[in-house]
């Protein structure tokens, strides 16, 4: 399964994971099957708000989920269109959090628990 991680700084998988999809500077990817990873640059991060364009933002990489701290609801409702789940990522680092995908730790995000359902101020 290939997974993106939103994250500010590159410190392979002890990079924290990012609060925001949106506005991360960078994605890594990380390859559970092959244990590999790959950090892009997001070629989307500035936009205006609510105009995120995700598939944009990761380049054209394919994905099978991903985990971030908060996402707004038109890049959720984007990414569930392409079959690609988005978990809400625990505090910590990506190998924490990898961890708790694996075991079924984590909650998949909703409309309703996006950002602007809840007010976030990410």
């Amino acid at each position: 399964m290939k997974v993106c991680f939103p994250i500010k700084e590159n410190e392979g998988l002890e990079s924290v994971v990012y609060g925001h999809f949106g506005s991360a500077p960078y994605f890594m990817i990380y390859d559970t099957d092959k244990k590999e990873s790959k950090i892009i640059n997001n070629s989307d991060q500035h936009h205006e708000h609510g105009m995120c364009q995700p598939l944009k933002a990761l380049n054209g990489e394919e994905v099978d989920a991903i985990l971030v701290g908060g996402i707004g609801s038109g890049a959720l409702t984007k990414l569930n269109a392409q079959d690609i789940k988005v978990y809400k990522a625990s505090e910590g680092t990506i190998s924490k959090n990898l961890e708790l995908i694996k075991n079924n730790k984590l909650v998949e995000f909703n409309v309703d628990s996006s950002c602007e359902s809840h007010g976030c101020s990410h």
